[in-house]
């Protein structure tokens, strides 16, 4: 048997885990967000979840992994009691990560495409509303939106061709590193911009009132739980076997839990951050900040173009939000291109081929749902196949996916709880907490069923 191929470094593991992590949807979803339940209030709250609920899980899928030595392919089939069906997840855990990547390759499209609008000047006296227009031009052409598709999948594939180390681990670093250092220029410009201080006190000032009464004056505290405890939980990406397949790449000289906060902290600080470039920037030059593909595309552009020197720094913003979104496509097409390499043997190579050719096809829909196909609107007027496929993983396959991850690791007819705490706590480092088994088994489970029915409650619901 062919010997399973490892990261060269610790660090390797901790980036590529974490920039799988780092995703266009945290990026442009956290910032606003905290601002809008009341600023570092919401940030405690969001990590008392993170703590009690998404490091938890991302310790078991680390673990199933590493004790398996298996992508999500065949890792159930490794570890779990026989005559037990738990490897049957194994699909459904792929289709999520083909899910993923149908609508987040033609996303990555666009910020790449956004670069080179911001480096070109194409923004340069252009108002929110000229700003707008581009956008939906944008939106309107499909072969535009395809040449840079096209590109994602090509560079993401390219990077997985060259092998763990030379291509997925040595790639993704790179790129983490500069992320880092161009997140921390931003945010040293935007806060120290003319006005920026009323941004900072929005964004970092606690402010009780405002997580738990709307503008309105309307109590809304038990929103603003279930939106830390929704971001605390969809911000990992765990449930479909993205991180296990880092674990299986990993020796056994760290303990996973201690490995997880490492991810999460740095998934956090990223996310952080980002806001330290928005909330400034926004409230030097007045502009009020969006929530989702408005704040990066419409919103942020027109902060940039009437920033001194904005065409630099916003060629700089979306080079960083072209890295975090490659970073995570590389990540999830390792793990896609690993399964058939572990099910059936294939080679490298040849998996590769065969999925850039998938993964092309797949993302087909997501694009032409904006132009073309703009008529099949599956949640009514307004809605398109980026929300079909989005509700699938998120409100469908992240959820009960991790569901199982968890129930596999705690229960007797699973894995079970010892062998799940004797891989978690091999090696140095922080020990998984042993006194919490009858949280794991019972309140966890419980904490992951109300995302799930809370998906589809605020879906259609109200």
């Amino acid at each position: 048997m062919k010997e399973r191929e490892t990261f060269a470094s610790r660090l390797g593991f901790v980036l590529i885990s974490a920039g799988c992590a780092i995703g266009l949807g945290n990026v442009w979803r956290f910032p606003y967000i905290v601002g809008q339940y009341g600023g570092a209030a919401f940030v405690l709250l969001y990590l008392v979840f993170l703590v009690i609920m998404g490091l938890p899980i991302m310790s078991m899928e680390f673990s199933v992994g590493r004790a398996s030595r298996k992508s999500v392919a065949v890792s159930f089939h490794a570890l779990e009691p026989q005559g037990t069906k738990w490897h049957w997840y194994s699909w459904f855990g792929m289709a999520g990560n083909y899910m993923l990547m149908m609508f987040y390759t033609t996303v990555a499209g666009w910020m790449l495409y956004y670069f080179v609008k911001m480096a070109r000047g194409d923004f340069a006296g252009q108002d929110a509303g000229g700003v707008a227009g581009q956008f939906a031009e944008m939106l309107g052409q499909p072969w535009v939106m395809l040449v840079f598709m096209v590109l994602v999948v090509l560079i993401g594939m390219g990077v997985c061709a060259l092998g763990l180390q030379n291509g997925v681990e040595r790639i993704t670093k790179i790129m983490m590193l500069c992320l880092l250092a161009i997140l921390l220029i931003l945010a040293v410009r935007a806060v120290t911009l003319p006005g920026a201080a009323a941004g900072l006190e929005f964004y970092l000032k606690p402010n009780l009132h405002a997580l738990m009464y709307d503008n309105a004056g309307k109590f809304r505290l038990g929103e603003a739980v279930f939106a830390a405890m929704g971001q605390a939980f969809f911000t990992l990406s765990l449930g479909i076997g993205a991180m296990a397949i880092f674990g299986s790449y990993i020796g056994r000289e760290r303990r996973l839990f201690g490995e997880a906060i490492n991810v999460a902290l740095l998934d956090t600080c990223v996310a952080f951050v980002v806001g330290m470039v928005i909330f400034p920037a926004a409230f030097a030059f007045g502009v009020v900040p969006d929530a989702g593909p408005n704040l990066i595309f419409i919103t942020l552009p027109n902060v940039f173009n009437a920033m001194p020197a904005g065409r630099l720094w916003g060629a700089l913003f979306f080079v960083f939000m072209s890295f975090a979104a490659l970073s995570t496509v590389i990540a999830v097409f390792q793990n896609i291109i690993t399964f058939p390499m572990d099910k059936w043997g294939w080679s490298r190579g040849r998996s590769v081929l065969v999925n850039l050719i998938a993964i092309f096809l797949l993302s087909l829909p997501c694009l032409l749902g904006f132009n073309l196909w703009s008529g099949f609107q599956p949640f009514g007027a307004g809605s398109n196949i980026l929300d079909l496929e989005d509700f699938i993983l998120s409100n469908n396959l992240l959820p009960l996916g991790s569901l199982v991850y968890l129930l596999f690791c705690v229960s007797k007819r699973g894995w079970g709880w010892e062998k799940f705490l004797e891989e978690c706590d091999a090696g140095a480092g922080v020990r998984f907490p042993r006194n919490v088994r009858f949280y794991m088994t019972w309140i966890l489970p419980l904490l992951a069923l109300v995302i799930f029915v809370m998906g589809y409650w605020e879906k259609f619901g109200k």
